[in-house]
């Protein structure tokens, strides 16, 4: 009888400690070079793409994987100007291990790289190279597949605080942009950094598609510094960053027009390192301090949300690429927003540009402690502005032009807070 009751004993608790394994939170990391080779041209937006001369630094398919109980998001970064959903699924066909709608893949914004939109010319034919295309969406896939099978047991640090420094500003209004950072960093129980990534809105524009260098711009310096300091792979999600918060590579020696605020840039790749570099020095700093979470919670949903086209601009490039993309019969097209919870911070997607006020106002109303937005998920369709904004100012005209319409940011707001409010709160608001 005795026996038979430590058996049993035994035995529960063998079932219990796989149970409570099973429970803990995995974190794992993949990466793979997605620089084309030979060079191809530079996308900037719409428009031809510039010839490419040279390179700085790699162009890279960077992916962190989350893993809890049943529960498995991935996260995705890609040194691209925009990544539309249509390619977006080519990936999530090849990850048959995580759910498709628990796959979140997003670009850092790069403009010294390659198009993934194949914009259709008015003469005939498109801007992009359908196999390069083809080879980021596998290299992609590689790297979440990577990141699976690299799985360990891990413990988060996430802190978000004002990044300091001359690193970004609005150009068409300086002062007028969100200068939080957040960053959620995983480490292993022995204290060794598995991942670190970073969230924070800025156009990695230093370069920009006019220089010819290929590059991942401030992005790459920001990954580099961050992994030589930390020794696990880095991760850069770009935020609220439209109309137009971009990198402040401005050189205030030299004013270019001082009555509306405007100075000649320093388009340099020692630019690229001064910025990239200060970001990472902010990073460490703001998630330095962070308490461990030992035992995050991990909550990932998705909806979708419908956009009317009012832009024929935009019209034109979705019914005219060779891509294909995805469209419905009413003018409009179908994106999809994620909400994910993660210890006690809460992160929404955003299938655009969304303009800063827009920023603001979601992470005001989300409900975790650290608030973050990854734009540029999921889909990549221009400018999202709110109504008021709309066509309002010369200075909002391209944005206006390159927007879906102007419910666009109405129907972003509505739908995204009635997702956040329905969904369950974060360790921080319970």
């Amino acid at each position: 009888m005795n026996r038979l009751l430590i058996t049993m004993c035994a035995l529960s608790s063998i079932v219990l400690g796989t149970s409570a394994a099973f429970a803990d939170l995995e974190v794992g990391t993949g990466m793979q070079v997605i620089t084309p080779d030979p060079l191809l041209p530079i996308s900037g937006g719409m428009g031809i793409p510039k010839p490419a001369t040279g390179k700085q630094g790699e162009l890279t398919a960077r992916a962190i994987v989350f893993r809890k109980g049943e529960t498995t998001v991935a996260v995705v970064g890609l040194d691209l100007l925009g990544f539309p959903s249509v390619l977006a699924d080519r990936v999530r066909k090849q990850v048959p291990r995580i759910d498709a709608q628990n796959i979140m893949i997003g670009s850092t914004h790069t403009h010294s790289g390659p198009d993934c939109y194949a914009f259709p010319l008015p003469t005939g034919g498109h801007t992009g190279n359908l196999k390069f295309m083809d080879d980021v969406c596998n290299k992609a896939a590689q790297a979440i597949n990577t990141a699976i099978d690299n799985l360990q047991p891990a413990y988060l640090k996430i802190g978000t605080g004002e990044a300091k420094g001359k690193i970004a500003y609005n150009y068409y209004a300086p002062n007028l942009y969100d200068r939080r950072m957040s960053v959620i960093q995983a480490v292993t129980p022995e204290g060794k950094t598995i991942a670190t990534l970073v969230n924070y809105a800025i156009h990695p524009e230093v370069l920009g598609n006019s220089e010819g260098v290929l590059s991942p711009d401030l992005v790459g310096p920001l990954c580099d510094k961050l992994e030589k300091e930390t020794g696990g792979m880095a991760l850069f999600m770009n935020g609220a960053q439209g109309g137009m918060i971009t990198a402040d590579n401005r050189d205030l020696n030299k004013p270019k027009d001082p009555l509306t605020g405007y100075w000649y840039d320093s388009r340099t790749w020692e630019e690229c390192l001064r910025i990239g570099h200060l970001m990472a020095d902010e990073a460490l700093r703001i998630v330095q301090d962070a308490p461990l979470q030992k035992d995050p919670q991990l909550f990932c949903d998705a909806i979708d949300v419908r956009f009317p086209v009012d832009s024929d601009l935009m019209w034109a490039v979705i019914t005219g690429s060779p891509l294909k993309y995805p469209h419905n019969k009413d003018q409009s097209i179908t994106s999809r927003i994620n909400l994910v919870n993660i210890g006690d911070a809460q992160i929404l997607t955003i299938p655009g540009e969304a303009l800063p006020n827009i920023g603001f106002f979601l992470k005001r109303k989300m409900r975790g402690k650290h608030n973050l937005l990854f734009g540029l998920t999921n889909d990549a369709f221009g400018y999202i502005l709110t109504e008021v904004d709309y066509g309002s100012f010369d200075r909002y005209k391209y944005v206006s032009e390159t927007s879906l319409g102007e419910q666009t940011g109405e129907i972003l707001i509505d739908k995204s807070l009635e997702f956040v409010n329905q969904s369950p709160a974060p360790d921080s608001a319970k």
